[in-house]
């Protein structure tokens, strides 16, 4: 995957800014959000992001990299602040400036405009990783566990990555505490280097070791969990039309299904109604297999990782051994596919359930499947 318009060598490393605000609307909105001065002395969102992108291309561990990982790094140093223009407030009264929830919102908009670029979903997800967890190098000191947040974002992006992407960020503004942030970025590098999570994930003994870490605020990363595990859950996960129901008939013909589609429909609730009883009766049955130790699936969309994460505390406490299975197809075929349903969705309701879809990772259960 080569971004549109990321410099290589061939054009002296120089960004082609005119052809990269002639294509993004996006990209174009952000000199129009204005920053707060004591921070970005520089000016509007796109100026600064122009900056970062500059730093990014100038520095020589960025060029030293392969053309693939340049293209991902380059395009998360565009889209790093996509989100501060919906993001931004200006007190009235004190006239300060704030983008209170940007990152986050960012990761969800990145996904978005990189998905609707039809950008295959590795680097896809490589980039909006990039700009979900981008500003962790400068605050992971400050997180109540540090070896556990850096341990884990090491699990979904590179943190040699995230620094580099960090570097760009801060050379790419204009504030006094430069230099101090700097220092960040190189303690940070110096942690992660020794949590041996820098270039790569940490590695665990297996993967059920893995999943008890993550499942607890204090552990130990080197700790070898012995795996109790009686059966298996597979919880399915992705858009309406994305293809679940076939690819457990498929995959997974003897395992029996709990699906809160077909639950709606024994027991006649439409999908816009109170979905508590239909969830009560799933949770019956799965309760069912959990004690009598029989693996099964529990088909839904499962969007975000909160539920998800309900999801598998419930099943783990059975000892279950947890697999996740997302599934996603191109927006248009997704699209088409949702005209031919008898139970098709609203298509503004389907764009709002991809503005909230967080993609699984391997941090959330023993194994993650995307197909």
């Amino acid at each position: 995957m080569y971004f549109p318009y990321c410099p290589d060598e061939t054009t002296n490393w120089s960004v082609n800014w005119a052809a990269l605000e002639s294509k993004f609307d996006w990209l174009r909105a952000l000199a129009d959000c204005p920053q707060d001065p004591r921070y970005h002395a520089e000016g509007n969102v796109l100026i600064h992001t122009k900056l970062v992108c500059e730093a990014l291309v100038a520095l020589p561990q960025w060029r030293q990299l392969p053309l693939h990982s340049r293209s991902i790094l380059f395009a998360a140093a565009l889209l790093h602040d996509v989100a501060k223009p919906a993001a931004t407030q200006i007190d009235e009264i004190s006239g300060a400036i704030s983008s209170k929830g940007h990152v986050l919102q960012g990761a969800f908009r990145a996904q978005q405009i990189l998905w609707d670029m039809n950008v295959p979903f590795k680097e896809r997800e490589a980039i909006v990783a990039l700009v979900k967890y981008g500003s962790l190098p400068l605050w992971f000191w400050d997180k109540p566990n540090p070896e556990r947040s850096v341990i884990k974002t090491s699990q979904i992006v590179r943190c040699d990555m995230l620094a580099l992407l960090a570097e760009a960020d801060v050379r790419g503004r204009y504030c006094n505490d430069q230099a101090q942030l700097l220092e960040r970025i190189e303690f940070f590098r110096e942690y992660a280097i020794e949590n041996k999570c820098f270039d790569q994930p940490r590695q665990f003994a297996n993967s059920h070791s893995r999943f008890v870490y993550f499942q607890k605020e204090q552990g130990n990363p080197d700790y070898e969990a012995y795996d109790d595990t009686r059966m298996e859950v597979v919880i399915m996960s992705g858009l309406p039309a994305s293809g679940k129901d076939t690819w457990i008939q498929e995959n997974l013909p003897s395992f029996p299904v709990i699906s809160l589609d077909k639950l709606r429909q024994t027991m006649n609730i439409d999908p816009d109604e109170n979905q508590g009883e239909v969830a009560n009766a799933a949770k019956i049955l799965a309760k069912q297999y959990l004690r009598n130790g029989e693996s099964f699936v529990w088909n839904a969309t499962n969007l975000s990782s909160q539920l998800r994460g309900i999801l598998i505390r419930q099943f783990a406490s059975y000892q279950a051994k947890i697999r996740i299975v997302y599934l996603e197809a191109p927006w248009h075929t997704l699209l088409e596919r949702n005209k031919k349903r008898t139970a098709k969705v609203p298509e503004k309701v389907l764009y709002k359930m991809r503005n909230r879809l967080e993609v699984p990772n391997i941090t959330e259960a023993h194994t993650v499947t995307i197909s």
